[in-house]
């Protein structure tokens, strides 16, 4: 699903789409806004995860540079901090946004934690897993269907990083 076409079409009544545009455009500034922090130092990428009650139940920013780990993605720092505040690994009723496709790696540990919806920015060509260069939440191999909603202020988040990249070629 793309939210390019529900944009171009505010005119309208609200949908169920347009609704949920706006509902997760609000976290995704969350996001945003965290991400550009940590592109200070890091590849600017945020995550978090919202229960089904609407709180932020988990949070995460890149920090792979910081810690010198190759693990230190935001998707999986934020799974760790909301398993260890929801007391369980199972997320069937949770939402992770995130401002850039996640990667395999996270897309099939997003997809092993049974997240219920995954909505990003920006899709990633490179490397992404859900739908960049494979889409793993439909693989046959996924136990687990989630849904998957890309588009979410992506002009913002591809800028971000876009720039990021740029900055750092520029002081190389």
């Amino acid at each position: 699903m793309n939210m390019k076409e529900l944009v171009k079409n505010l005119k309208d009544p609200i949908t169920e789409e347009k609704n949920t545009y706006l509902k997760y455009s609000k976290w995704m500034k969350v996001v945003l806004r965290r991400a550009q922090v940590v592109g200070e130092r890091e590849l600017p990428i945020s995550a978090l995860i919202i229960d089904q009650n609407g709180r932020c139940i988990g949070r995460g920013s890149n920090k792979r540079e910081i810690n010198k780990d190759p693990l230190g993605h935001a998707e999986l720092i934020a799974l760790r901090q909301a398993a260890w505040i929801k007391n369980d690994w199972r997320f069937n009723d949770c939402v992770m946004i995130v401002n850039l496709e996640p990667c395999q790696m996270c897309a099939g540990a997003i997809i092993q934690s049974r997240m219920g919806k995954v909505i990003f920015s920006a899709n990633d060509f490179k490397r992404g897993g859900l739908g960049g260069t494979i889409d793993l939440s439909k693989h046959k191999s996924a136990h687990h269907k989630m849904e998957v909603i890309s588009g979410v202020l992506e002009q913002e988040s591809s800028m971000l990083i876009k720039n990021w990249f740029k900055k750092l070629r520029n002081e190389k």
